[in-house]
């Protein structure tokens, strides 16, 4: 399986273009692309459209993600993992930790799980 990476709307935009342009095999969404989740909504929405998709999510949402998480997993469902940005990492440390991730993991290995970059 290929990781599929869904930015979340406050994720700034560069992000998904230069993910696009250093990795263009990635497959990188944001929130209100067509076919993802519309603009403004709500994370317990994103988080069912990532599990019924495919997609981890990537976020800057340190504060309530894990709330909504807990919350997702206590109605028995999963996701295949969240990922925190970091930011005291310059925006190409964090999409490099990104590609890293994808090139270097295994399937389900974030599996319902919050990981906050860096990994390495």
């Amino acid at each position: 399986m290929a990781f599929k990476y869904l930015m979340d709307e406050n994720v700034t935009p560069i992000y998904a273009t230069q993910l696009h342009r250093k990795r263009p095999d990635l497959v990188v969404w944001s929130v209100g692309d067509i076919g993802a989740p519309p603009k403004s909504t709500l994370d317990p929405g994103i988080l069912v459209w990532c599990e019924e998709h495919n997609f981890i999510l990537v976020t800057n949402n340190r504060k309530s993600m894990p709330v909504h998480l807990a919350d997702h997993l206590a109605e028995g469902r999963h996701i295949p993992g969240i990922f925190i940005l970091n930011s005291d990492l310059s925006i190409g440390q964090n999409i490099e930790e990104l590609i890293f991730i994808a090139d270097c993991s295994f399937d389900d290995e974030y599996q319902d799980r919050i990981v906050h970059l860096p990994l390495t």
